[in-house]
């Protein structure tokens, strides 16, 4: 597990989650598993930016944990990881509201990250 092999992806991200991934409280973030995502690792940087803006936030990718479904992955990693403003079934409201049940049938990833330094 190098640094020396990282790549930098570019997200997009809803400006309430950005806010949380650049205070450090948000530690997970949540994706279904498209195949642009197949090969994100540890090592590999995410470079989030708001839709529409400039405004960018990196963070390192720590690790990658996929899951059936968005239930599994809430259950596995802690939802006050995900979103430390929402309750678990909040946060499960939501996140299918972005992600429809055929997008969640193809997998979920908790991307464990971390600000740099």
């Amino acid at each position: 597990m190098s640094n020396t092999t990282g790549r930098i992806r570019e997200l997009s991200l809803y400006r309430q989650y950005f806010d949380l991934v650049a205070a450090g409280t948000k530690t997970i973030e949540v994706r279904v598993k498209y195949p642009h995502l197949a090969d994100l690792a540890a090592g590999d940087t995410i470079r989030f930016r708001i839709k529409g803006t400039d405004e960018t936030c990196e963070v390192n990718v720590k690790r990658v944990s996929e899951y059936p479904n968005f239930e599994a992955l809430l259950d596995g990693e802690g939802p006050t990881n995900v979103n430390p403003n929402a309750t678990r079934d909040e946060q499960l409201t939501n996140i299918r509201a972005i992600y429809p049940p055929d997008k969640e049938a193809l997998g979920t990833l908790a991307i464990k990250i971390a600000l740099p330094g």
